[in-house]
């Protein structure tokens, strides 16, 4: 049974990514208790995330919800009720929404899904608040979408109604083009085809409290979109802008209460075309992803992690989100000849670098074989060290 009155957090997939075992840490320094589930030998944790478990129930599929749902039977069995189911991460929302839903839990439910995981109805609520969203809906066959392309013109942009962050995200330029991809798309899949969008994604984030009020907000602009990295072989970079368009801020906030999002981060993307309007790219009811958490602690000085285990635990954020320092991440590829070495870089902005790393090589294709993580007050440095980093001979 629990405790006193601390909290029972059970966290799915507290290993993945990395940087989100943190997440356990801050929750256990609140005073929460955090229960692992996930398909990882507890051998193979971190030491620091092992020591911030209260328990850890190992599956040998986390794709299997009847052994899923018996992890947290258990637990509930065990240690009481749970008052929190979460991973934070995108792949797990839906079979987390259903963890909820069966054991009677706060947060999004089997019902709220829909407007979570599918991209068709994110439009839907994108309309229903008055934001512009890209001509767009799910095709049927070749001749459907076909049809389509002829009414939008080429290119067109085609991806998962149901996906996970680009994959599977392609940019159709031809007749012969749209019909390699029903050729090899996935036959089991919904797709959603929508005109072509040119222009920088910017994004509203940050983390509301469990009445849904917002704590903090950020912004990220990116330099180039995903597609485009992947296609080109291209360098990338992103950053947290010191600075919130008001725009950006107004139709977030709409946002944010039109999904409802109560105790959770969020990180909604959009298109700012070249007349400086805005079009509504998708919602991601969950952190953003890569560094962007441990990006927004170097741009503020603070430990998000242990703000949210805070919120959890006592309703409180104390955090102070001031942005006193832009924060980017920049990759380099290994196929690049770059002008100036590592060193040559490090011996100049080392002070502004805090964090260099070879990335797995499931994220490369977008995020780099390397990666640098730098930092700086004043958007010319920021711009400068870009460019060290990034110019090729």
């Amino acid at each position: 049974m629990k405790e006193g009155n601390s909290m029972n957090y059970v966290f799915i997939s507290p290993h993945f990514p990395s940087n989100f075992k943190n997440f356990a840490v801050g929750l256990k320094r609140a005073g929460v208790n955090v229960f692992g589930v996930a398909s990882e030998p507890f051998e193979l944790l971190d030491a620091d995330l092992r020591e911030s478990l209260t328990e850890y129930y190992r599956v040998n599929d986390m794709e299997n919800y009847d052994e899923m749902l018996r992890a947290v039977a258990y637990l509930t069995y065990k240690h009481g009720k749970m008052d929190r189911i979460e991973s934070h991460n995108e792949y797990w929302l839906a079979q987390d929404a259903r963890l909820r839903t069966d054991f009677n839990v706060f947060g999004f439910k089997n019902e709220d899904m829909a407007f979570v995981k599918l991209k068709s109805a994110m439009k839907e609520k994108f309309r229903e608040v008055g934001i512009r969203v890209a001509r767009g809906r799910v095709i049927g066959d070749y001749h459907d979408a076909l049809g389509l392309c002829h009414e939008y013109g080429f290119p067109v942009c085609i991806k998962p109604d149901s996906g996970v962050g680009a994959a599977d995200t392609h940019k159709i330029r031809s007749e012969e083009e749209l019909g390699h991809f029903f050729h090899v798309k996935n036959p089991y899949e919904s797709y959603i085809l929508e005109e072509f969008i040119d222009g920088k994604i910017v994004t509203y984030d940050g983390l509301t409290d469990a009445a849904g009020n917002i704590l903090f907000d950020a912004t990220l602009v990116y330099e180039k979109a995903v597609l485009e990295i992947v296609e080109k072989n291209a360098d990338m970079f992103y950053y947290v802008d010191r600075n919130m368009p008001e725009d950006l801020r107004e139709v977030g906030t709409k946002l944010v209460k039109a999904f409802n999002v109560r105790e959770r981060f969020f990180h909604f993307e959009f298109f700012r075309l070249p007349d400086g309007s805005l079009v509504a790219l998708e919602a991601n009811l969950r952190p953003p992803g890569g560094h962007t958490m441990d990006m927004w602690n170097w741009a503020n000085d603070v430990d998000l992690y242990a703000a949210y285990g805070n919120l959890v635990a006592t309703g409180n954020f104390t955090a102070q989100m001031n942005t006193p320092y832009y924060c980017c991440y920049v990759s380099r590829k290994g196929v690049h000849p770059y002008r100036f070495t590592h060193d040559e870089v490090m011996a100049r902005y080392g002070g502004n670098v805090v964090l260099f790393e070879e990335m797995p090589g499931i994220f490369a294709a977008i995020m780099g074989d390397f990666g640098y993580v730098i930092r700086a007050a004043e958007y010319q440095e920021l711009m400068d060290i870009i460019h060290m980093i990034s110019i090729i001979e």
